[in-house]
């Protein structure tokens, strides 16, 4: 059994060259949470050792974002201050790689009012969306990974200890990523390459809409023309391979915002803004969500939805079979990097640009032209089950079986 010394290192090699790709006169961007230090002084070693010119760390800590939350306003909570974007965008003009890790709890801001957290989000999604559009045209290498707080652990494992809890999702965590492989880089190469398959078949299809069917769902996602689906690895603006996402089991594309029609069900609870939302619904007229509802987080769905314009429509569709290694470990996270790679998916708010043919060349208003939806909002909910049936209409009118019973049959 590795050391957690060992297992750290296989895990930050893994986020420095197959994540974010860092090497000679690079500079790397981290955010993390305090919980994550070991993590981040790991990845900050392996990316100076790669050759990094600068590794620039950003820490936030889940006691002072709970106090802050607590005890400022509304008005103050949306106070961005201008230089926290201005060096991001800094950054990005330098092709820096950004890595995000996720470690906070996902009920950090229960109880917080639900205002409040809707102006903050508002704020931050505005002030950010010259940065959002950057990542989502892949034009800098950026990525998402986990690491445990004890927060988050004994939400996982309520009924072990902090100290067994902790150890049993980083255990986790690293099976997610395959840094418990021998040869962690190769399995992910031989998974980019698996991916691809699925992409190719897809794209090749020349698919209309995919009609999505199981317990509580019945709802058909149109395509726009030129769509592309994506997986895995992406290329960035200067041509570096990058993984956006560690873990991922996903093929995704954008959906046209104004061809879904019908209505879906949550089949995972969904973790937003340190708040829980599950057993919800939402239904869908000309790309629209028109009526929804929730047994839990009602006010935070609907402040997703009143977010802006965009956030009541579409950006994102994604196929991940039931039969996937997170699925199989029947394991809730309450994290939606990790839960939404054990379910078929879809996301309220902005597509990205290189799920259509040239998009990475257009603008944000050539991409509204072509169906692909703008907001300052992206949220992935799971809807994905052992009996979903996804088929795909093609332009002429065929039917393809894509999904059985929740499984791949392409």
């Amino acid at each position: 059994m590795m050391a957690v010394e060992e297992k750290l290192t296989k895990y930050a090699e893994l986020l420095v060259d197959v994540g974010v790709n860092i090497n000679e006169g690079k500079r790397l961007f981290v955010s993390a949470s305090t919980d994550a230090l070991p993590l981040v002084r790991e990845v900050t070693r392996v990316a100076y050792d790669r050759g990094a010119s600068e590794v620039v760390v950003k820490l936030t800590d889940d006691k002072l974002t709970r106090l802050h939350a607590e005890n400022r306003t509304a008005e103050e909570l949306a106070t961005i201050h201008p230089w926290t974007v201005e060096e991001r965008m800094h950054y990005s003009d330098e092709h820096a790689g950004f890595l995000s890790i996720i470690s906070s709890s996902p009920e950090l801001l229960k109880g917080i009012e639900p205002m409040k957290l809707r102006e903050m989000q508002i704020a931050s999604g505005k002030a950010m969306k010259d940065f959002s559009a950057r990542v989502q045209s892949d034009f800098h290498s950026w990525c998402v990974a986990g690491y445990p707080s004890v927060d988050w652990a004994k939400l996982v494992y309520p009924d072990e200890t902090e100290e067994v809890a902790f150890e049993k999702l980083l255990d986790l965590i690293l099976y997610t990523v395959r840094a418990d492989q021998d040869n962690p880089v190769e399995a992910w190469d031989t998974h980019d390459k698996t991916l691809h398959e699925k992409v190719d078949i897809l794209n090749d299809a020349n698919l209309k809409s995919l009609r999505f069917v199981s317990e509580g769902t019945d709802l058909t996602i149109g395509l726009p023309k030129d769509y592309l689906f994506a997986g895995a690895s992406s290329i960035d603006s200067t041509g570096r391979k990058f993984m956006a996402n560690m873990p991922t089991e996903e093929v995704f594309t954008a959906p046209d915002r104004n061809n879904v029609n019908g209505y879906v069900s949550n089949t995972l609870p969904l973790s937003h803004g340190g708040n829980i939302i599950d057993n919800f619904k939402l239904t869908f007229e000309n790309g629209k969500v028109v009526d929804f509802e929730a047994e839990v987080g009602y006010e935070i769905l609907e402040n997703i939805l009143e977010t802006d314009e965009g956030s009541r429509y579409l950006g994102e569709v994604a196929l991940v079979p039931y039969d996937s290694p997170i699925s199989n470990t029947n394991t809730l996270f309450y994290n939606t990097l990790f839960d939404e790679n054990a379910s078929c998916h879809i996301a309220l708010g902005s597509g990205y640009a290189f799920n259509v043919k040239d998009g990475k060349e257009k603008s944000r208003e050539e991409l509204s032209e072509i169906g692909i939806n703008d907001s300052i909002t992206h949220v992935d909910f799971m809807i994905g089950n052992s009996d979903t049936d996804i088929i795909g209409i093609t332009e002429d009118g065929k039917e393809i079986q894509i999904f059985k019973n929740g499984d791949w049959s392409i």
